[in-house]
């Protein structure tokens, strides 16, 4: 379906999903909130798509922070709605893999949208921040919570408290990104792990995905537990079976998806 704040396009096991809103760097604006929701139920829905990623249109932004005209008028009761926290939740919580390819500012909300994909791929140009102190608040979107989870609380509080631009090599030694390219690298390298994760038995991604998220919530012993369940639970897929017969046989595995 077409959309107002979006590109939406399927090529093989991707759906990329681009944030077009060139003439505002790419701003999240409520209604590109309302969009991204939509792109990512239409690409959960679609049983080719396996990877789900999400980049932004031009080359000078993924997403450059919320959209402050509208945050201008944003009062408590606005502000209190879950919306851009519900959009990172549900790219963390679709069973799907899901892909930041970030190029360019990737800044407040923005930031906050990539931190909810399990993986970060950046381009050599590309910038982060956490600037909203600088404007008399604080992250909404979920970055207070999701940056010193996955950079490490010291580097989070840097950030978070400091507001500061880092680069690309910066961001690739705290680990906020796990890949760097350059910028015309990027939606190629982005095809290319989608092609690798789908080579993958369709549960296996899903299972993976749901025992990291769902583990670092809890204890080591119940994240070790649920892992041990889970495990067996594939060990009874034929897929397990296939996949066993086409390594021994030196062949590639036929999928079934069950």
């Amino acid at each position: 379906m077409p959309y107002e704040n979006l590109l939406y396009e399927v090529e093989g096991p991707l759906a990329l999903i681009t944030i077009n809103r060139v003439e505002r760097h790419n701003a999240i604006s409520l209604g590109t909130l309302n969009d991204l929701h939509a792109a990512i139920g239409e690409a959960e829905e679609d049983d080719t798509v396996r990877v789900i990623a999400i980049t932004g249109a031009g080359k000078k932004a993924f997403a450059s922070g919320s959209d402050l005209e509208e945050v201008e008028q944003r009062g408590l009761k606005k502000a209190l709605e879950p919306l851009v926290q519900g959009v990172a939740d549900r790219l963390e919580k679709t069973p799907k893999p899901t892909i930041a390819a970030i190029n360019g500012y990737c800044m407040g909300g923005g930031l906050e949208v990539a931190l909810g994909c399990d993986l970060r791929v950046a381009s050599t140009a590309a910038k982060f921040a956490t600037p909203e102190g600088k404007l008399g608040i604080i992250p909404g979107g979920g970055a207070t919570q999701r940056l010193p989870r996955i950079v490490g609380r010291g580097w989070g509080m840097e950030m978070l408290l400091m507001g500061e631009t880092i680069d690309a090599g910066h961001a690739l030694r705290i680990g906020l990104i796990t890949r760097l390219v350059e910028p015309e690298e990027l939606i190629p390298e982005v095809r290319r792990m989608a092609d690798h994760l789908a080579a993958f038995a369709p549960f296996v991604p899903r299972f993976m995905k749901a025992m990291v998220h769902f583990g670092m919530e809890g204890s080591l012993a119940a994240g070790l537990a649920m892992e041990k369940f889970a495990q067996g639970a594939l060990c009874e897929t034929e897929d397990k079976a296939e996949g066993i017969r086409a390594f021994l046989e030196k062949r590639r595995p036929e999928w079934k998806g069950r």
